[in-house]
């Protein structure tokens, strides 16, 4: 070791592989660029930190199958950099889970399937103080067997030829404790049993899931529990999501779902939890993003305000919609439903309806009145309208409390056309003209909107 540190201080070592040994030697590189960190989660956050910190412009590089709620965090905020690899290596197939109570003939089954392929099966068992018992039991109910036990309190050289002999198929059962969760590649071990499954967190588990499935062939994975009452709440949901997670890739999918369990941690702290789970990472990152957006425009973040913006409301009277005989598909309706829905402006409107006609043929006149609805509630949002309710009799208009109308321009609209207009309460103005038809209706909506757009525009240019 230390000629290894004379090199590093020297620079006579251009890349240096180690340990967490070299947290305490590290103040001695001479030019530090480039810190790789494999299997990322094992490290804590003040280890972490410790590398960053070791020179200002050092590059870090972190590999992980399922990062912790922390870094991914950091990742989905844009703090840093993410890249996902999610293509399995060729001919590798997904491991089958099953998560069950523990039963005597559920193992006997399971392990005596795979010996019977010529497979090999690891069975952990994570309590030194009790694993020869469990070995013993095991080889009481499967008598053809080759048990062999490995655990991180055995000395050195036994472990060593407990391992070598389950590589090289002398032993076909090895009874261990997560000590193989790393490292370990077995491409003819295509079962593992782990006990107690609900102890251990979720990347940990689907790492342990990864020790198996390694080569061609079908792998299994049977997640021992005990009663469901006995878990915790936290550990219900693991086991749901390790066991909805069964395709090759899910890595990025299944830290998600660690980040909603445990939460997301401190930006700017070392603690690697929180309390995210109280309101989901979604509606965290809204809250976040809303946050961050008030700032930078200057100004202060309104805590009270809704997090969603108050949408707009039309009732022309008018059947809007997509026939079922234009588009039988209940999927693709609703589909379609959502994008007219989220139409940003006229373009992309437009835009929308020229695809539909490409792709659906004419359109039938109640989808034809559908856009042109949406039209109108494109309109009333960069207005602040809240509400346009017009029928055959009239109708009103309801405004937001934030409304960009200027209120001078409604009371003159108000004191100039009494006969049409009249203002009910502070928020709504009441249109009394009788408009029977759909046409009449959307042409008067139209230009009560292009009117009270151009007093707005004529009132900043005023302003300005």
């Amino acid at each position: 070791m230390s000629e290894s540190v004379k090199r590093m201080a020297s620079g006579g070592a251009d890349i240096v592989v180690g340990t967490h040994k070299l947290l305490g030697v590290a103040k001695h590189f001479k030019d530090l660029g480039l810190v790789i960190i494999d299997e990322e989660h094992r490290f804590g956050v003040r280890q972490k930190e410790r590398l960053k910190s070791l020179r200002a412009e050092v590059d870090v590089l972190t590999l992980t199958a399922t990062p912790i709620p922390r870094t991914l965090n950091m990742a989905m905020s844009g703090l840093r950099e993410l890249s996902i690899i999610a293509t399995p290596p060729a001919r590798r197939l997904s491991i089958k889970t099953f998560v069950m109570e523990k039963r005597g003939h559920v193992i006997q089954e399971a392990i005596s399937r795979e010996l019977m392929r010529g497979g090999q099966v690891f069975y952990l068992h994570n309590e030194v103080k009790t694993i020869d018992a469990v070995a013993a039991e095991l080889a009481e109910r499967i008598p053809e067997a080759r048990i062999g036990v490995g655990h991180g309190q055995m000395p050195k050289r036994e472990l060593e030829t407990v391992m070598n002999d389950f590589y090289h198929r002398q032993l076909n059962i090895l009874v261990c404790t997560t000590i193989i969760e790393n490292g370990i590649d077995i491409p003819n071990a295509n079962t593992i049993v782990i006990e107690r499954a609900d102890k251990f967190g979720l990347a940990q588990l689907h790492q342990l899931r990864g020790r198996v499935g390694r080569s061609h062939r079908q792998a299994y994975a049977y997640l021992l529990t005990p009663h469901p009452k006995a878990m915790t709440g936290d550990a219900v949901k693991r086991l749901e999501a390790i066991q909805a997670a069964g395709e090759l890739g899910v890595g990025f999918t299944l830290a998600t779902h660690d980040m909603e369990i445990r939460g997301a941690g401190e930006l700017l702290g070392e603690e690697q939890s929180g309390q995210i789970q109280s309101v989901g990472f979604s509606l965290y990152t809204e809250l976040l993003d809303r946050a961050v957006r008030a700032i930078r425009e200057g100004r202060t973040p309104d805590l009270d305000a809704p997090l969603e913006p108050l949408s707009q409301e039309v009732n022309l009277h008018v059947g809007a919609r997509i026939p079922d005989d234009y588009l039988p598909d209940v999927h693709g309706r609703l589909i379609l439903y959502k994008r007219i829905a989220n139409a940003a402006d006229d373009d992309e409107l437009d835009d929308l309806r020229a695809e539909v006609v490409d792709r659906f043929g004419p359109l039938p006149e109640p989808l034809k009145q559908l856009f042109r609805v949406t039209g109108v509630k494109l309109r009333m949002q960069a207005l602040g309208i809240r509400r346009l309710d017009l029928g055959p009799g009239g109708g009103k208009l309801e405004f937001n409390a934030d409304t960009r109308v200027n209120p001078a321009s409604i009371v003159h609209l108000v004191q100039t056309q009494t006969a049409t207009y009249r203002l009910d309460g502070a928020t709504q103005l009441r249109v009394t003209r009788q408009l029977p038809e759909f046409d009449a209706r959307m042409d008067f909506a139209l230009g009560l909107l292009d009117t009270l757009a151009d007093d707005n525009a004529h009132s900043r240019a005023l302003a300005g």
